[in-house]
């Protein structure tokens, strides 16, 4: 292993041990972690779920969970200052100042009832040492609103949280990061979930910023792409322990221990497909002809109505036993065209035609027995899920509705947990109790429990680690030769498209703009559009030999 020399690293973590309540499945959530992070220095700290990775930074800030404490022998030393002997009103006045943090998600880090002006111009007056006035401190928040690169910073200041994409509300978490100049960065997850171009943007501004400001910077994350574009040095944690760490090349040319190899290994795309499905099917099993939507928001007391077009002419096929993947920027209507299809939302024109059988306009019998054939994975599968239902019901639910009785649903239920890797038991418990990568397992458990001929997958992997999304995939693959599945896969990860797809569909403003099998489409883009979202990938230079056809 190596570090940086801890006499001038700006923040030294040296034997850190957070110990877990009595209760907890393991005795220690991070167990003796050492590591250094120097001035203008990007150190990526990356692992599973569960490895210690977000527990550090809170530990860090003094921002533990109740009961959670850190081992009198651990020391977290900042120029000098050790953090764990700060009590609460030091390290109040140090967060935000010295040390900022940017959050996962922006959303629920956001007051929704706040204007944004007023929620960055907070971090101003906490530390408003030097007594500016609260003109100065507006112009303040509008500079540092216009340095992340947000548009009409003006106008921004007095917006909603909810009036902002998913990428101008983490531009917003910087800048409220960053308005004090401070000495440390901690990003946790920040471009989790992000299409490719936004988490672009968002990658090149924390390094730009970084760079000028010459700011230490700890990256926590599971994607090895951004790992390889802006990582200095990796530190690799397993189960609370650092298993590897050492420069960027040197961990991602040449990993030293297996799990960092498994990691590596797992990252999608190794197996693009050259060449479509082939065969001798004549009528698709799901045909989409000049399907529209258009979205009109209400207008609101100073901002006219807002108008989105999601879908606009959708031509697309495709053949019984095909995976299609459907990919695009946030906007780009894929999630929308995937709604469509399941009849929840519904198109203004066009049609849909499933099985030879018209799908808009039919009377309640045929959709019943259409939703029975269809069946959808949300994204989160936490928020799909009924916490207060245990899973074997909400498997059972329904085939139950559909005429099976309890006992056989619950019997079935149990089959298809084991299935899915869960086991049998499964069924008495409730959702809480799973990790993320199970509880999306539960989630394609309840969806073929229809037995269903079209399944679509809502970037059904997007938020889950490397190594899970990998398993996840691999399972969707055997169950779709198992069951004989035709899937609509959607997706802003290309290199998840590349592993499971036979065709891909690159989506943009409603509209179709390209496809073709996905080994051909990655090597040989014809639209510029695809180009962009290619060229957007992060970790390109590292892993383009997984995309090869």
């Amino acid at each position: 292993m190596t570090a940086s020399n801890s006499s001038s690293a700006l923040l030294s973590i040296q034997d850190l041990s957070i110990v877990l309540p009595s209760s907890g499945d393991r005795a220690y959530a991070v167990e003796r972690l050492s590591l250094d992070i120097a001035e203008n220095e990007i150190v990526c700290l990356v692992g599973e779920s569960g490895s210690g990775k977000s527990m550090t930074a809170h530990a860090i800030l003094g921002l533990l969970p109740p009961r959670v404490t850190i081992d009198a022998r651990s020391r977290v030393v900042l120029e000098g200052t050790d953090l764990t002997k700060l009590d609460d009103a030091a390290m109040r006045k140090l967060r935000g100042e010295r040390i900022s943090m940017v959050f996962q998600e922006p959303m629920s880090a956001l007051n929704p009832l706040q204007r944004i002006g007023a929620q960055v111009a907070e971090a101003l007056q906490l530390h408003n040492t030097a007594g500016l006035s609260a003109t100065a401190i507006e112009e303040r928040c509008i500079a540092i609103v216009d340095a992340v690169g947000l548009p009409s910073p003006r106008q921004i200041v007095r917006s909603y949280p909810f009036q902002l994409s998913g990428g101008q509300r983490q531009r917003v978490m910087i800048a409220m990061a960053l308005l004090n100049n401070p000495r440390l960065l901690l990003a946790d997850e920040p471009t989790t979930a992000l299409d490719v171009t936004t988490q672009r943007q968002i990658l090149d501004l924390i390094q730009t910023l970084q760079a000028e400001r010459k700011m230490g910077v700890l990256f926590i994350t599971h994607d090895f792409g951004v790992v390889a574009d802006i990582a200095d040095r990796v530190v690799v944690m397993r189960h609370g322990r650092v298993v590897e760490q050492g420069t960027r090349d040197a961990v991602l040319r040449h990993p030293q221990h297996e799990y960092t190899q498994a990691l590596i290994a797992a990252v999608p795309g190794r197996h693009a497909r050259s060449t479509a499905l082939s065969g001798k099917t004549i009528e698709p099993l799901l045909k989409i002809e000049q399907l529209k939507k258009t979205f009109v928001s209400k207008s609101g007391l100073f901002s006219p109505p807002r108008t989105v077009v999601a879908a606009d002419g959708i031509d697309l096929a495709i053949q019984d036993g095909e995976t299609v993947s459907v990919v695009g920027e946030s906007g780009s209507g894929k999630s929308t065209l995937g709604r469509m299809v399941m009849r929840l939302i519904e198109p203004d024109s066009g049609s849909i035609t499933f099985a030879g059988q018209p799908v808009l306009g039919q009377d309640a019998a045929a959709l019943r027995a259409y939703r029975k054939d269809v069946q959808i994975i949300f994204q989160d599968p936490f928020a799909s899920l009924n916490p207060r239902q245990k899973v074997g019901d909400a498997i059972a639910r329904g085939p139950m509705i559909y005429g099976a009785s309890r006992a056989d649903a619950l019997k079935a239920a149990a089959a298809l947990l084991e299935r899915v890797g869960l086991g049998a038991s499964a069924v008495n418990r409730f959702p809480h109790e799973f990790s993320g990568g199970q509880r999306q397992r539960i989630s394609i458990a309840r969806a073929l429990a229809l037995k269903p001929r079209l399944l679509i997958a809502d970037e059904a992997v997007s938020a889950l680690d490397v190594s899970i999304q990998s398993q996840v995939l691999a399972l969707l693959a055997e169950l779709k030769a198992e069951l004989g599945l035709t899937m609509m896969f959607i997706t802003h990860d290309l290199r998840v498209a590349a592993e499971i797809s036979n065709s891909v569909v690159v989506m943009q403003k409603g509209r179709i703009v390209e496809r073709g099998a996905p080994g051909q489409l990655f090597a040989n883009p014809q639209h510029a559009y695809t180009r962009t979202l290619l060229g957007a990938m992060p970790g390109l230079d590292f892993f383009e030999h997984k995309l090869a056809a």
